[in-house]
């Protein structure tokens, strides 16, 4: 039996709390994820999914519900472990890179490791070892500005596994990218999730991709509105 590394229960998220304009964004999701599941969550915008991103990655808090990641109670702690967490649990890819100018791809994939310490030998080492790993390693010198997108975004991929997170968070990340960059930055993704077992969750409006993983989740207006097991199966705890 697999372990849970995202649990969710009940979870609400509410803006302008106690105020006559009080808007509730998520409406009690319930959402459990095993360890080494590829899932996907879909949704038209403003369907939810960047406000249960959000959650998920630990940037922002639940107004109301319980959520654990890797078996940590993520409401219960404060506002410094959670930034810890954050670099040491959660691997993001964004649709926009995030990759830091004028540094190399090989310091941008240092950096989270930096933030948890490891010694400088250490970090080059493994960021070596991940740029080779997205096929980037003759590129390890090269600033963001002389990458393509595709490239900047497999650096990004490399950096999200710095720290061997528990969960990579791809929002949109073949946003950016024509169909065959994005495939090749797909295909990354199901190297990592097969050949390593990597949990990820995928953040996306298009169907396509979405069908690509173990399973969909569908928001709309802020509640589960389907969660199967791509193959036909139910896709278990979410509602």
């Amino acid at each position: 039996m697999s372990k849970t590394i995202i649990d969710m229960k009940g979870i609400v998220k509410s803006f302008y709390v106690g105020t006559p304009n009080e808007l509730e964004i998520l409406h009690g999701l319930n959402i459990s994820v095993p360890e080494g599941q590829f899932v996907s969550i879909v949704g038209a915008s403003g369907s939810g999914k960047s406000t249960l991103m959000n959650i998920v990655g630990a940037l922002d808090r639940q107004t109301a519900g319980h959520y654990s990641l890797d078996g940590i109670d993520i409401t219960k702690i404060d506002d410094n472990e959670l930034s810890s967490i954050r670099n040491k649990k959660i691997g993001f890819v964004f649709q926009t890179f995030n990759l830091i100018a004028r540094t190399s791809a090989l310091k941008n994939v240092e950096l989270p490791m930096l933030y948890a310490g490891i010694p400088s030998r250490e970090r080059a080492r493994r960021a070596k070892e991940l740029l080779e790993l997205v096929e980037m390693s003759d590129r390890a010198g090269h600033m963001p500005n002389e990458l393509s997108g595709g490239q900047k975004q497999r650096v990004a991929i490399a950096r999200a596994m710095a720290n061997d997170p528990a969960i990579i968070l791809a929002d949109e990340p073949t946003g950016a990218l024509d169909s065959k960059t994005g495939r090749l930055v797909m295909d990354i993704f199901h190297k990592l999730h097969k050949e390593q077992g990597k949990t990820i969750v995928l953040i996306t409006h298009n169907p396509d991709l979405a069908e690509e993983t173990d399973r969909v989740i569908t928001l709309s207006d802020g509640s589960i509105v389907g969660d199967r097991m791509i193959g036909g199966q139910n896709g278990g705890d979410a509602e």
